[in-house]
């Protein structure tokens, strides 16, 4: 069986080179944001949201995206939160102090199954700078699951919430989860393994976290 994962794009173009590396059995479909609407909500298993997407046209397409998770999708949203495109979502709130400590990212325990086999230090530090993973939150939703945080692990950064009707939306306030693909460190594998995640590869569940 093939899932099919929807790229939202923001401008038209070729999928980006590391959906090539797609798990077996997942396809990456390219959706442009403009026809996001007309898109049916069954004709994809889940959506990624980068962070250079039109966060107010998204937002304008929220009956879209509660359809979609009502029905058992699943949505990766990246980047700075500026228009919630769900009832109760706040603003992106970046961090009151930009110490390097303060930026160190710690992986909640378990872990979750993006994050398998991904060093913390790995996704605290990038060429030796800290602050590339994630620089602040988006305050997570009630029932959310918190996957790793920051400011000493005071600070909720990435958390997973179960929708009402099966489906999930993952949240990471800060650069696309894939701009670690076919880096030389740890971080690499999050690509890879948040694509199997999207498409609930056996393995990939919420019982494997």
């Amino acid at each position: 069986m093939t899932h099919t994962v929807g790229y939202l794009q923001h401008r038209r173009r070729a999928l980006p080179n590391w959906t090539a590396d797609a798990p077996e059995g997942v396809d990456v479909m390219a959706v442009p944001e403009t026809e996001l609407a007309d898109l049916p909500t069954g004709a994809i298993s889940a959506l990624l949201v980068g962070m250079h997407v039109d966060q107010c046209l998204f937002a304008a397409n929220r009956a879209w995206t509660r359809g979609f998770l009502a029905a058992g999708g699943t949505v990766i949203m990246n980047g700075l939160l500026a228009y919630p495109f769900l009832d109760g979502l706040a603003r992106f709130q970046p961090l009151p102090r930009r110490s390097r400590e303060a930026l160190e990212v710690r992986i909640v325990e378990p872990v979750h199954p993006i994050l398998r086999g991904v060093s913390a230090h790995d996704l605290s530090y990038r060429k030796g700078v800290a602050g590339f993973y994630g620089r602040g939150q988006v305050p997570p939703l009630p029932g959310a699951r918190v996957i790793s945080t920051l400011d000493h692990g005071t600070v909720p950064l990435d958390w997973e919430w179960p929708a009402p009707g099966g489906g999930r939306l993952l949240m990471h306030p800060g650069n696309d989860l894939w701009m670690y693909a076919g880096g030389p460190t740890s971080a690499a594998r999050m690509a890879h393994q948040m694509l199997a995640w999207a498409a609930r590869l056996p393995g990939f569940g919420e019982d494997a976290a």
